[in-house]
């Protein structure tokens, strides 16, 4: 079991380095509105935020390089306004991929983290990296628009932040919401999964029960799918802390599996062996501390 783990473990994380040399000319940027000026713009790796205003656009993330000229075209389409302020609500590459294409044009804002770990883990240098930094979050006033970025500790990963467009009602998660699926928490980069939980539990109570959410990755949700992946997780963690307190070993936890209600939640990066593998091996460590 242990041999068959690290395989597939070790196919999954080639499998998203590749994205790095991967043939993106079949990628369609696709436009959805969401609510006021925000819209959604979905490709390949995270969902991109835009608000369109007559004073500029602002983006929310921004994907893999490659894909640099279509995300323009889609935002050129939406609105042919300059680009004002790009934000990062993480460092992985499949959200900041594009950051040097479009530093040309506006400041990049992350959490201080964010710059860090662009430069340390994913050796960018340069307009690659965010020239705003903060450490709670900072508010961008732009037009009629009040967006406020929001540092989440101990997350998904050390430097996540949530983007909230206040009279639109629109938030956009990064990776600490990844919709009807299992999440992916960096646990080399700072990430924990009851800080994970923590986090989104906290999005329930801080945002209106009908705002509308851009996650991560999925489809556009609301408040009832977030407490969906609520549900979920306070599931997976109560299931396997069980079998932990029990003395059952991570082959067993694995061999057992997640349960019938959120297997269908599995998908291609994080199967439901990576799922509990992440889960054991952050909260035994807990356990034994």
């Amino acid at each position: 079991m242990k041999n068959i783990t690290i395989l597939i473990l070790l196919n999954t994380i080639f499998s998203f380095n590749s994205f790095a040399a991967r043939d993106f000319s079949d990628v369609e940027i696709t436009t959805t509105k969401v609510a006021g000026n925000v819209y959604m713009l979905q490709g390949a790796g995270g969902n991109i935020g835009v608000l369109a205003t007559p004073e500029g656009l602002l983006l929310v993330d921004d994907q893999f390089a490659p894909l640099a000229s279509k995300i323009e075209q889609a935002m050129e389409a939406i609105d042919p306004a300059p680009l004002k302020y790009i934000v990062n609500t993480h460092y992985h590459g499949d959200h900041t991929g594009s950051n040097a294409h479009f530093a040309k044009h506006a400041p990049i804002f992350a959490h201080s983290n964010v710059r860090k770990r662009v430069a340390e883990d994913n050796k960018k240098q340069g307009s690659d990296l965010p020239v705003v930094t903060y450490e709670d979050g900072v508010t961008i006033h732009l037009a009629d628009e009040t967006i406020t970025l929001t540092h989440m500790p101990m997350g998904h990963t050390d430097g996540d932040s949530v983007v909230y467009f206040k009279k639109s009602n629109v938030l956009h998660t990064g990776d600490l919401y990844f919709q009807g699926r299992f999440p992916y928490i960096d646990l080399k980069a700072g990430g924990t999964v009851k800080g994970y939980l923590a986090n989104v539990k906290n999005m329930v109570k801080q945002f209106p029960s009908n705002v509308q959410i851009i996650p991560g990755h999925g489809e556009l949700s609301n408040m009832d799918g977030l407490k969906q992946f609520v549900a979920m997780l306070e599931y997976s963690v109560a299931h396997v802390e069980t079998a932990l307190q029990k003395g059952a070993s991570k082959d067993e936890i694995i061999a057992a599996g997640i349960g019938d209600k959120y297997k269908a939640w599995a998908w291609q990066f994080i199967n439901e062996e990576r799922w509990l593998t992440t889960l054991v091996d952050d909260l035994s460590n807990k356990l034994h501390q």
